[in-house]
């Protein structure tokens, strides 16, 4: 039991090794100018509004002086201790001379899958160096395994709509407390404050449970990916810049095309996510050559295909996103260098990584590398083939209905090749013959005026546009 016990206590220490923290930007207290529609914290001859149907928890952390005060119909305001609000008396407040109406800014529209409102920390709240790391966009928001931050003493509210039933996470740290069992989190959420921070459709659910796979753990938002980038692109006015490159990449997780490399590994059980990045920091990025060069490095959900088209599945692989902060010659062969570092390590050392393959495409400002373009003309050579099955296996399918009685189809008479026969020649000039009867071979007898005269009667009677020694005219009368 006690060994249990233990195993179990290392494996949380682990997944707290290496849990990754994010904390929420934006807060609704009282004291930050922001938040505010003058751009600035009211002062004692000011009048202060919420707005009657304003759903809102607002922080308050020191005391203030106001001429008066209107408050929403739902909401709270959460003291700090010593704060607290008084009449202005009259007296002189330097820097508010004149009074003015300050409306509370409407925080309806801060949404929890915008990456913009969120930011990597260490445990204590910190922010993390920037350094050679990144992340794809669907990762800079909290993933099922990750830790929340909501910084201590601040007051917030967050839109959770989400395509996902349940938004999983490992815990919830808000007002310097840290929920980290479900037990925990549920006994919150009945609470007075919950209702004020969190709205929307979504539901969130802490686990206190963490990535417990050494290879890494998908992030899990790719439902709401949609959401992701559409609150990136508002932001860029509703499109992605333009690349450098003629031929971008498009990694996944990612809402733009970046002009660098991707490459794709395929893993073993031994193969240990955090142990690779730090190996790649360590050897290659902190090269001095490789200086502005960042990574992103994370498991994702490939999707499979049949014939390069049709979706079939998906497996786990290592995506690695190499891109670089500066333009130029210079910097694309940088950065197809570094990818080529990469793989070259792979092949040299892949195995005892516990790395069974890779592959690398290459994107930059000036070319777009061979293995890619040959991976796009398979597809569409595919692609041919795929349309010509499907042509082939429905001409089949209609007339197996047609041969079963099934399915009618409308006579089509073609002629034969070998009923064909050529046309005969014309008639040689001035000749007074028709044309060459095997039948006849008999040179017709000259008629006398009499007869000739009766003919040219019968050939008025009866159409006949040629001599036929077997006919006579005679015969027809009665």
């Amino acid at each position: 039991m006690r060994r249990l016990f233990f195993l179990l206590s290392v494996l949380q220490l682990l997944a707290a090794a290496t849990a990754v923290y994010k904390q929420w930007i934006p807060n609704t207290n009282f004291e930050t100018a922001s938040n505010w529609d003058k751009g600035r914290v009211p002062c004692a001859s000011d009048v202060v509004r919420f707005e009657e149907n304003q759903v809102i928890s607002v922080f308050v952390r020191s005391p203030h002086a106001l001429t008066d005060m209107y408050l929403p119909l739902n909401g709270e305001l959460v003291l700090a201790a010593g704060a607290g609000f008084a009449a202005f008396d009259g007296s002189w407040d330097p820097g508010c001379d004149s009074g003015a109406t300050v409306r509370f800014a409407d925080a309806e529209h801060h949404a929890w899958f915008d990456p913009r409102l969120w930011q990597a920390v260490s445990p204590g709240g910190e922010l993390e160096p920037s350094g050679h790391i990144f992340s794809v966009d669907e990762e800079r928001v909290p993933c099922r395994y990750d830790d929340v931050l909501f910084q201590p003493e601040t007051s917030f509210r967050v839109n959770v709509d989400s395509s996902q039933q349940v938004i999983h996470l490992r815990s919830i740290s808000l007002m310097g407390q840290e929920l980290i069992s479900p037990e925990a989190w549920a006994g919150y959420l009945q609470g007075p404050s919950a209702a004020l921070q969190f709205h929307g459709n979504g539901t969130l659910q802490v686990t206190g449970s963490g990535c417990l796979d050494k290879s890494g753990c998908a992030c899990g938002n790719t439902l709401d990916g949609h959401r992701i980038c559409t609150a990136l692109l508002r932001a860029l006015g509703g499109q992605c810049p333009a690349p450098a490159c003629q031929s971008p990449l498009q990694p996944l997780g990612h809402c733009c095309p970046v002009c660098g490399a991707t490459i794709n590994l395929d893993f073993t059980s031994d193969f240990d996510l955090q142990k690779y990045q730090d190996r790649l920091v360590q050897t290659l990025l902190s090269q001095p050559k490789y200086t502005g060069m960042q990574m992103a490095i994370s498991k994702v959900q490939k999707e499979q295909t049949f014939l390069g088209v049709i979706p079939r599945s998906s497996i786990p692989v290592i995506q690695i996103v190499l891109i670089h902060d500066g333009t130029g010659v210079q910097t694309s062969s940088t950065v197809e260098q570094l990818a080529a570092d990469i793989m070259e390590d792979i092949a040299q050392h892949g195995e005892a990584l516990g790395i069974s393959s890779g592959k690398m495409e290459v994107a930059t400002g000036n070319t777009f590398s061979e293995q890619v373009g040959n991976h796009a003309l398979s597809s569409i050579t595919m692609g041919t083939v795929l349309g010509l099955l499907f042509g082939l296996l429905f001409l089949g399918g209609i007339l197996f209905l047609h041969r079963k009685g099934k399915l009618s189809l409308p006579a089509l008479h073609l002629p034969h090749l070998w009923d064909r026969v050529e046309d005969p020649a014309p008639p040689a000039p001035g000749s007074d013959k028709g044309f060459d009867n095997p039948m006849f071979d008999v040179e017709p007898r000259r008629a006398d005026p009499g007869e000739e005269k009766l003919q040219e009667m019968a050939h008025r009677d009866h159409p006949v546009f040629y001599l036929n020694p077997l006919y006579d005219a005679n015969e027809t009368e009665t």
